[in-house]
């Protein structure tokens, strides 16, 4: 799981949107993201020199079905 520590959030959106999720909409520092036949949505923060915080992290991993080894390899 340290592989999840300081992951910036403009390569999370773009790691999932490999994955098959696109940005729904912006709304303040957030980007909503959905998918096709995924009832969730995904909210990443985008806060300016802050990286994501592992917590949530794991939380939007669970939520968007993907194990943290499926997206380090779409991360990088």
């Amino acid at each position: 799981m340290s592989g999840l520590h300081s992951l910036k959030p403009e390569r999370v959106i773009k790691a999932l949107e490999r994955a098959g999720w696109v940005v729904a909409r912006k709304s303040g520092s957030h980007v909503h993201m959905k998918k096709e036949g995924n009832p969730c949505i995904l909210s990443i923060p985008v806060h300016k020199g802050k990286p994501m915080k592992k917590g949530l992290m794991l939380s939007q991993l669970s939520k968007a079905g993907l194990t943290i080894e499926d997206f380090l390899k779409l991360y990088t």
